[in-house]
């Protein structure tokens, strides 16, 4: 369990996330066409998950403009916006926002993302709602990166995420 804040207030989560030299778990979203996106599909590539409780906060919002702007430029990288947002709203976002350059993917049918990446929040005004965080894996699907934001209202640490994944490419 982690201890995280919503405007101070703490807040839990279901388990831990995983950490830099662990394998990270498989995972599988839905994408606003309703196609599934699975773990399998980005053999070989670099992956960012910037994970967020829902596209309909600015924070949120936020981090995935940026990271359409930044991570996405990086070879070999794939860059997928997770939230609990069901997918019709991450349709909208995208189309609104001009959003091209990163995949959208809703975790609403799959618990089993948020209890083995423990990002799913037990408690507190966002009970059930992904944590904010940013988890960067290598091509194996090894974690290189993580980042458990610990004030949700927060945005994450971008430049360090985009380090890291500058110093793999060179």
């Amino acid at each position: 369990m982690e201890t995280i804040y919503f405007k101070g207030q703490p807040c839990h989560t279901c388990g831990t996330i995983p950490r830099p030299g662990e394998k990270a778990p498989c995972f599988t979203f839905v994408r606003p066409d309703l196609t599934e996106i699975h773990c399998a599909d980005y053999q070989g590539k670099r992956v960012v998950l910037n994970i967020f409780p829902s596209l309909d906060t600015p924070v949120c919002a936020a981090s995935v403009r940026r990271f359409n702007q930044e991570a996405a430029k990086l070879k070999n990288t794939a860059v997928l916006c997770v939230s609990m947002d069901l997918p019709f709203a991450a349709r909208r976002f995208c189309t609104t926002e001009g959003i091209e350059n990163v995949t959208v993917g809703s975790a609403f049918r799959s618990p089993v993302f948020a209890q083995k990446y423990g990002l799913q929040m037990v408690d507190g005004p966002l009970a059930g709602l992904l944590a904010r965080a940013v988890i960067v894996l290598d091509e194996d699907r090894n974690v290189i990166y993580s980042d458990l934001v610990e004030e949700i209202t927060n945005e994450p640490k971008y430049d360090e995420a985009i380090e890291v994944l500058k110093r793999e490419q060179a």
